[in-house]
């Protein structure tokens, strides 16, 4: 009786140990997610990462963005990822530099799908940012690339923010000077874009 009792108190203990534990978010994006030239701080992901921290529960996020990565080497490293954070949800923002460099959208697409289907497989939810290219790039492949990631998110179920900059790519102000990337004082909505698809993922 007493070695029953022993074990239900360890039990017990480990258990609530283990809700205690921050759950993770992890984050597979580009130099759009990896605070680009501000600093680390300003970044969209930390600001999450400290709202998220106070939590009832609280989520830890990750962040695994690499500045230059496309759907091809995020595809490559995202399984030794899952296996080593084990996330809740991961959050995956690639495609922007496939896309600038004119890559087949067929392919991103595949490396989309492929992401999705394995974060799926270790038990994540999982959240898309879909990004916009300069106009210059032509409305075929442009709207060719908004529709990747909506076929993506409607195949796995999956959250979707379909534009990562909207109301920050056309201010000025909110923008740095290679047009591409956000400003410090543009990081913050940028975070409340990802939060708005996020927070119910975390429910």
């Amino acid at each position: 009786m007493r070695r029953s009792l022993v074990l239900l108190l360890l039990m017990v203990c480990c258990a609530i140990a283990h809700a205690a534990e921050p759950r993770k978010v992890l984050v597979l994006g580009d130099s759009l997610s990896a605070a680009h030239n501000i600093p680390v701080e300003a970044g969209w992901v930390r600001l999450l990462d400290a709202r998220t921290q106070k939590m009832a529960t609280p989520w830890t996020m990750v962040n695994a963005s690499i500045s230059g990565e496309t759907s091809l080497s995020g595809r490559n490293r995202l399984p030794g990822l899952l296996s080593r954070e084990k996330p809740g949800v991961v959050v995956i923002e690639l495609g922007a530099n496939d896309g600038l460099q004119g890559l087949a959208l067929g392919q991103v697409a595949s490396n989309l799908d492929a992401m999705m289907t394995a974060a799926g497989a270790a038990g994540a939810k999982v959240l898309l940012l879909g990004i916009e290219l300069p106009v210059n790039y032509g409305p075929q492949y442009r709207d060719g690339l908004r529709k990747v990631y909506v076929d993506a998110a409607a195949k796995h179920k999956a959250a979707l923010v379909p534009f990562l900059l909207d109301g920050v790519a056309l201010d000025p102000a909110l923008m740095q000077d290679d047009g591409l990337h956000p400003t410090a004082k543009g990081e913050p909505r940028v975070a409340e874009n990802v939060w708005k698809a996020l927070a119910p993922l975390l429910k």
